[in-house]
C-alpha cells in the first residue's frame, strides 16, 4: 500500500501550526518579566537544553547575538564537567526543556540556585523540577507531537516560537534598526539589501565640484576629468546650488550663442535632488529608475545643502544593487 505522502506533511504542519496557536494564548506577564530581565543584563545571556531542546537553545542564542543582545549555548553534559566555570552572577540563565526534568540539567539549575544567578525556564510541565526552581517561568503548553506522539516536532516549534519573540521584542526594547542589523551581517545578500548610500558614495576628492561662476568650458573639463558626465555646482559658501551634466552640454549649445563665456549658474539644473546617507542603496536605485537620473547628491543629517557626497548609478550596479 502506497502511502499518501502529502496527507502526512500536512498533518504535521497541521500539528504544529496547534501548537504554535497554544503557544500564543499562553504570552502573559511572565513574558514581559522575560524581557525586561534581559534587557537590563549588563552581561551574557546564556541557553541551554538538552537533545532537540538543545538545538533549539543554539538557534535563539544566535538569533539573540545577532540582534544585539550577547548570548551563548553551552552543553548541558559538559556543564558538570567544567563549564559551569563560564556562568557568571550577572549572567542571565535559559533553560529549555519540554519536561522540565531532564537529569543532564539538575547540575544547572543547583548551580543558578546556589549563586543567584537569574534564571528563566522554558517548560511544559508546573510540576517539573525547571518550573519550581525558575525565577521566570515562561510555561508553554503541552502539545501532540507527530510521529506515533513521541517524536519533538510541535513542542520544539513552540520552544522556537518562543524564544524568536523574545528575541524580536528585546530588538524593539533596545531600538535596534536595519543599521545595527547590518553591522553583524556583513556578508550575503542581506547585507546588499542593508548597504546604505554612505556605504557606495565617492567622497572627497571624487566629487566633481565647479563654483557657479566658472566657465562653460571650465566645467566641461570638469566633466571629461571626473568621468562622470556631471558635476555639482557651488556657491562661496560651499552650498550645492544646482547640477550639470553632459547631456545639459548639448541643450546649453542650442540655447546660446555666446556659450563659451556664460557662467555655469545660468546654465545648470537649480535645486538638484539630494539624499540622506543613511538612505538605503536600493532606495536610492529606486529614485533613480523613477527619475530616469544617473545621478544623486548625498547629503548629511544636519545640512541637506552641504553635499558630502554623490552616488552614481555605476556604484549601484557594481554592487549588484538591483
Amino acid at each position: 500500500m502506497r502511502l499518501n505522502f502529502k496527507k502526512i506533511g500536512k498533518k504535521v504542519i497541521e500539528l504544529e501550526i496547534n501548537a504554535l496557536k497554544k503557544t500564543k494564548n499562553t504570552i502573559g506577564n511572565s513574558f514581559n518579566e522575560a524581557v525586561e530581565a534581559i534587557s537590563r543584563c549588563q552581561s551574557k545571556v546564556i541557553l541551554c537544553g538538552v537533545g532537540k531542546s538543545g538545538l533549539i537553545a543554539s538557534k535563539i542564542s544566535s538569533t539573540l547575538s545577532s540582534v544585539g543582545t550577547p548570548s551563548f549555548t553551552i552543553s548541558a553534559s559538559d556543564s558538570s564537567h567544567g563549564d559551569l566555570g563560564s556562568i557568571s552572577k550577572k549572567d542571565i540563565l535559559i533553560l529549555i526543556s519540554y519536561s522540565g526534568n531532564t537529569d543532564e540539567l539538575k547540575n544547572i539549575i543547583q548551580y543558578a540556585n546556589r549563586y543567584r544567578i537569574k534564571l528563566i525556564g522554558i517548560m511544559s510541565k508546573k510540576n517539573s523540577l525547571l518550573y519550581k526552581n525558575s525565577n521566570i517561568k515562561l510555561l508553554i503548553p503541552e502539545v501532540k507531537e507527530s510521529g506515533y506522539g513521541i517524536v519533538p516536532t510541535s513542542s520544539t516549534t513552540s520552544q522556537l516560537a518562543m524564544g524568536d519573540a523574545i528575541a524580536i521584542s528585546l530588538m524593539q526594547q533596545k531600538k535596534f534598526g536595519k543599521l545595527d542589523f547590518k553591522k553583524f551581517h556583513p556578508s550575503g545578500n542581506l547585507a546588499k539589501k542593508l548597504r546604505t548610500v554612505e556605504d557606495l558614495m565617492l567622497t572627497k576628492k571624487k566629487i566633481p565640484f565647479i563654483d557657479e561662476n566658472a566657465s562653460l568650458e571650465k566645467t566641461i573639463r570638469s566633466i571629461n576629468s571626473k568621468k562622470l558626465g556631471v558635476v555639482i555646482v557651488r556657491n562661496k559658501k560651499k552650498e550645492t546650488t544646482g547640477i550639470f551634466t553632459d547631456g545639459d552640454i548639448k541643450r546649453a549649445i542650442q540655447k546660446n550663442k555666446n556659450i563659451k563665456v556664460s557662467k555655469i549658474k545660468l546654465l545648470m539644473t537649480r535645486n538638484p535632488i539630494s539624499i540622506n546617507k543613511d538612505l538605503l542603496a536600493a532606495k536610492a536605485m529606486e529614485i533613480m529608475n523613477r527619475l530616469k537620473i544617473t545621478s544623486l547628491c548625498v547629503h548629511n543629517e544636519s545640512n541637506n545643502k552641504k553635499t558630502i557626497g554623490i552616488l552614481h548609478i555605476h556604484n549601484l550596479l557594481s554592487a549588484d544593487i538591483l
